[in-house]
């Protein structure tokens, strides 16, 4: 089982093009972890602002009576992906994965394919 730590560096090394990455309580909106970003990315800022889009989608499914579970949340920019992963198991309820991918490098098939990895290896 992997820590907070070791997950985010699993996904900044194993996922082809990741620059950024963090687990984010979207409860409070605080972020537990972070890895990369930098000067010119603000991991905290954007995890923060992130809760808002999950909580907006999850309030969304409820209106509408849909009985599903998010999996993952896509946003493309036009030289970014911002993926974010819903945990579900060990704890995982209220956290998600937000990584940053770089479009040009990242696979995203993969990086989602990643991503359940390291989310079913995570002890939070």
């Amino acid at each position: 089982m992997a820590n907070t730590e070791t997950a985010l560096k699993e996904c900044l090394s194993s996922i082809d093009g990741a620059t950024a990455a963090a687990l984010v309580d979207y409860t409070s909106g605080m972020a537990l972890g972070t890895l990369g970003g930098g000067k010119d990315f603000n991991l905290e800022v954007a995890a923060a602002g992130n809760t808002d889009v999950v909580r907006s989608k999850l309030r969304t499914m409820e209106l509408l009576g849909l009985k599903e579970e998010i999996e993952d949340i896509l946003i493309t920019l036009n030289s970014q992906y911002h993926l974010i992963r819903l945990l579900k198991g060990r704890g995982g309820n209220g956290l998600f994965l937000y990584l940053v991918l770089d479009s040009s490098r990242a696979n995203l098939a993969m990086a989602r394919h990643q991503m359940r990895r390291i989310e079913n290896e995570l002890e939070v």
